[in-house]
């Protein structure tokens, strides 16, 4: 079980059991061979229920991380494995309960650009939510929750009201999102890349706005991300996925701090340091040239880039495993 399964007799609030995705590409009209690609590979982690906390899920691009978003959102259909929400599997949700379902599980994409129609303004956007979900009585109580909302999330309602999603910044639409998450007041959200699509300066009041959230309505977040710093700054556990594996979980501050799998470790040793003097190491050198190549099936997902590969990893999958309390890597080094 994983470190992140431990959570005593409380109920998880979500749990994946063995997930995989696949995408079929090509072989249309016979022109091509169909190939099979697997975006998520039998992974297994849990959110846990009682005290809210934030989950990060880091990798880089093409790692499998909005997959897996896409999965417990229910956006995209499972190969196999199953994901369930407080014990239920999703599934069922969205069969026989899709707006409970929709209401406690909220997104936030990564696009402030295209989340919003274009002819709606920000007051209608934020009201048909309210309607929608029935938050309100009248018409009167929901306006007055829109700006309650606004104000609490640090936006202007007399800046923004009456405008277009094209009038307003980047930043202000991503924060409304915190906004409709404050009047919705879910049990967990997914937020994919919040932050890589406006400016730095907004950022870290984007990330604060998440934090008050989070003790305020006592919600839980999974939080993908490819950056370690705002996982670091945000997170208080973090799932690191290689090419659609689980390679580390554990504590955060444990997990920066003494990265186990020698993947996580080329992903810290990426990070700029800000010092003019330094020179920012190098990435490791890839060694295959088809995806095929990098993965290789019974190995290692991660053989052809590791600095300490043995025979071993190209002969089997390492398990997960605990390698210090609450803190695990799927690694031969530690076998």
């Amino acid at each position: 079980m994983s470190s992140l399964q431990a959570v005593g007799m409380t109920q998880p609030l979500l749990e994946l059991r063995n997930v995989t995705k696949d995408f079929r590409i090509g072989g249309g009209l016979g022109l091509t061979e169909a190939k099979t690609i697997r975006a998520v590979d039998g992974i297994s982690f849990t959110i846990p229920g009682g005290n809210p906390s934030i989950t990060a899920l880091v990798g880089e691009s093409g790692s499998g991380k909005s997959t897996t978003a896409r999965l417990i959102l229910g956006l995209l259909k499972l190969t196999s494995g199953e994901v369930l929400y407080r014990g239920k599997d999703t599934r069922v949700w969205l069969g026989k309960d899709r707006m409970t379902y929709r209401r406690e599980v909220q997104v936030i994409f990564q696009d402030p650009y295209s989340i919003y129609n274009p002819l709606y303004r920000v007051e209608r956007i934020l009201y048909m939510a309210i309607k929608k979900f029935g938050l309100a009585s009248s018409r009167n109580e929901a306006h007055e929750m829109i700006i309650g909302s606004m104000r609490a999330m640090g936006l202007r309602p007399e800046d923004l009201l009456g405008r277009y999603p094209h009038q307003i910044s980047g930043g202000e639409r991503q924060r409304l999102m915190l906004v409709r998450i404050l009047l919705m007041k879910p049990r967990l959200v997914v937020a994919d890349e919040p932050v890589s699509m406006i400016d730095v300066s907004l950022r870290s009041i984007f990330l604060d706005n998440l934090l008050d959230l989070k003790n305020r309505i006592k919600m839980s977040c999974l939080y993908i991300t490819h950056d370690l710093n705002i996982a670091n700054y945000v997170a208080d556990q973090m799932i690191v996925l290689c090419y659609g594996r689980i390679v580390e979980t554990g504590r955060v501050q444990s997990l920066v701090e003494e990265p186990l799998h020698p993947y996580t470790q080329t992903l810290i040793s990426a990070i700029p340091v800000p010092d003019p003097r330094k020179r920012w190491k190098d990435t490791v050198k890839l060694e295959a040239s088809t995806f095929k190549e990098l993965r290789v099936e019974g190995a290692c997902i991660f053989v052809n880039r590791c600095p300490h590969v043995m025979p071993t990893c190209r002969k089997s999958v390492p398990p997960l495993r605990e390698v210090k309390e609450g803190h695990e890597a799927a690694c031969f080094l530690y076998a």
